[in-house]
């Protein structure tokens, strides 16, 4: 008999009642240290109280009116976004993949609106995942997420990871623009270089066509800076970021140029629950947080201990870690045995980590976390590393 609850998840044999910081826990009270904070989406942890004082304001005010009328809590968050990024303006939604689906159509309306409807093709990376709708599908390119979902919606060509030619020799007269993922989130934590970063810009303003980053999962002071992009000194025509923006709460956003964003109008696009005034509430106390003087510097504090600590952790157990990933605190450990081992191991040691592609396990720690967490978080990993080398019959 089918599952009540349609049995596409493959869940870990734990359930939480209740969080708080960087910790969640059982009904019987058993408490885990989150370092994978809902798939990087609880950036300030467990029941911020900022957050929650913003959203019950919000519930006692209004929850929903549509689109058909002025939020001005869309507003507030909009000026703010693009007061602290590249953005002229943004399309608010609920999701990570509901952002990519926005700067999709928005490349190829762009095209259509300046006399090149035949623009329409999308270049993307091997390794890459841009969300689970049917265009986001057939963009991350994957077999395991397209098999049986066929016919893959037209208009992707995929070049190798990290190959700055492939994508020159890619570009052809129906492309439309290139989209990366400036670190590859579910593809293994792979990490394009700035000069990369660089070159394809310069592909993209030479060839006439746009430069699209999904920043869903390392976007919003995930890496140290609000986002990714800004470590390469450039900045794209047309971003997607969601996950920590609402800090817990559904939301997602989709930043662009003036000049991208110019063939979106009246009736081009549009989303019934986007941007409803619980999640923009929510999310302009996110921003509270993350844009306070200091914040994203401590960020980056946290990441070179974080940093500095698995390196050490590789050394100390290099029959299990094979390479130590990412950047700020979105980190993953290659793994020499079965990431899934590790991810039970670490599991058993109250420790919450995440799967990825490529045989790694993610880490991606609320940006709320101490460098005793840290370090809590270090020995848990240790004592499942000693765990499987005694298991697999090496010396710890």
């Amino acid at each position: 008999m089918i599952a009540a609850v349609l049995p596409t998840y493959a869940r870990m044999p734990v359930a939480f009642e209740r969080g708080q910081g960087a910790y969640l826990y059982t009904e019987t009270g058993e408490q885990y240290l989150d370092f994978g904070a809902g798939i990087a989406v609880n950036a300030l942890g467990h029941c911020h109280p900022h957050l929650v004082e913003a959203l019950k304001a919000q519930a006692d005010k209004i929850w929903h009116t549509s689109n058909l009328y002025q939020v001005p809590g869309q507003q507030k968050l909009a000026e703010r976004l693009v007061a602290a990024s590249f953005a002229d303006t943004i399309f608010f939604c609920n999701s990570g993949a509901e952002a990519l689906e926005c700067s999709i159509k928005m490349a190829r309306r762009y095209h259509w609106a300046n006399g090149a409807p035949e623009r329409f093709r999308i270049i993307t990376l091997e390794g890459a995942f841009h969300g689970r709708t049917l265009a986001t599908i057939a963009a991350g390119g994957q077999k395991k997420h397209l098999e049986g979902f066929g016919p893959a919606v037209e208009g992707f060509d995929q070049v190798a990871f990290g190959d700055i030619e492939a994508v020159r020799q890619a570009i052809g007269p129906e492309t439309a623009g290139v989209l990366v993922e400036p670190i590859q989130g579910e593809g293994g934590l792979r990490a394009l270089t700035p000069a990369y970063l660089r070159a394809l810009r310069n592909l993209c303003d030479e060839h006439g066509i746009l430069l699209l980053l999904d920043e869903v999962q390392c976007g919003i002071g995930r890496t140290g800076k609000l986002f990714a992009y800004e470590w390469a000194g450039i900045t794209p025509d047309i971003l997607a970021t969601a996950k920590g923006l609402g800090g817990g709460f559904p939301i997602g956003a989709c930043l662009a140029t003036e000049k991208a964003g110019s063939g979106m109008t009246a009736g081009a696009h549009g989303s019934t629950f986007g941007g409803n005034p619980l999640a923009m509430a929510v999310a302009n106390a996110v921003l509270d947080v993350i844009l306070a003087p200091g914040f994203l510097e401590g960020v980056q504090d946290k990441s070179r201990n974080l940093t500095q600590r698995l390196a050490q952790l590789q050394d100390e157990h290099p029959e299990v870690i094979e390479e130590v990933r990412g950047a700020g605190l979105m980190r993953a450990l290659k793994c020499k045995i079965p990431n899934q081992d590790l991810i039970k191991a670490c599991l058993d040691e109250h420790l919450l980590t995440v799967s990825g592609g490529d045989n790694v396990v993610r880490l991606l720690p609320p940006l709320i976390i101490s460098d005793q967490q840290i370090e809590e978080a270090v020995q848990c990993l240790s004592r499942a590393c000693k765990n499987l080398d005694h298991v697999n019959g090496h010396q710890a």
